[in-house]
């Protein structure tokens, strides 16, 4: 079977709730529904953004590997140059993720890169290879993920071709219009087809997680209360009846 070729659009409604749910969560809900290879390896969190978790469809940016009569400095005198369109091109409120294959010897972008997708709108960035002026866009209040900070630049062992195709990032398939939700533990993929029902099934969870954690914290054996039981969770029905939630 194949990704679909027209994405689901992700409501205001659901990124609201992927933005107050754990990553964590996330990846046990899609592990209930079969996907375990969802979660990127080598890609951490290097800002710190004021809106919480970061949420959006991907657009994607596919490098290869470079060479050397092709890849020079004069390259981005082109305007078409696909990694100087690519973030030209991500449409707000969208992740650009880009696929370096795990390549951590160069760049994938720097700090003017970045600052621009933060003007022009995007939710943030996404890289399984390292950002040069780390320390600077570590400052920045605007969602990056991305395996550390490397100073030389991309052309060194990267050409980027493709946009917006199917990418390899962090080890994971990234199908343009996936879900991509970071938090503080990394990046997880949604198929778009599935946010809406995995966001509300994920609120829920994290409801019967914060009961539970009340209970352990309170004395309560692991037996009958994680996972809960039939009595445990008609005292979470009541317990949340209390709460108003």
């Amino acid at each position: 079977m194949t990704a679909p070729t027209t994405p689901t659009p992700l409501s205001d409604e659901t990124r609201a709730l992927l933005r107050k749910v754990s990553v964590a969560t996330l990846c046990t809900q899609l592990f209930k529904r079969g996907f375990r290879n969802v979660f990127l390896q080598g890609v951490g969190r290097l800002t710190t953004p004021s809106k919480g978790n970061l949420v959006g469809p991907a657009f994607t940016m596919r490098n290869i590997p470079a060479r050397e009569d092709i890849d020079q400095i004069s390259a981005f005198d082109d305007p078409n140059h696909p990694q100087r369109k690519g973030i030209e091109s991500v449409p707000p409120g969208h992740v650009l993720v880009i696929d370096c294959r795990g390549e951590k010897r160069v760049a994938s972008g720097g700090g003017i890169l970045t600052t621009r997708l933060k003007v022009r709108g995007a939710e943030g960035l996404v890289s399984d290879g390292p950002v040069r002026d780390s320390g600077t866009i570590a400052q920045m209040d605007f969602p990056v993920y991305c395996a550390g900070g490397s100073a030389p630049l991309n052309l060194i062992h990267h050409h980027a071709i493709d946009l917006n195709v199917p990418v390899g990032c962090g080890g994971v398939p990234v199908y343009p219009g996936d879900i991509m939700v970071g938090d503080e533990e990394g990046v997880v993929v949604i198929p778009a087809h599935l946010a809406e029902e995995i966001a509300r099934d994920a609120t829920e969870q994290e409801k019967m997680e914060a009961f539970i954690l009340e209970k352990i914290e309170g004395g309560a054996k692991l037996a009958g209360t994680y996972p809960p039981n039939a009595d445990t969770r008609a005292e979470f029905g009541e317990w949340r009846k209390a709460k108003g939630i």
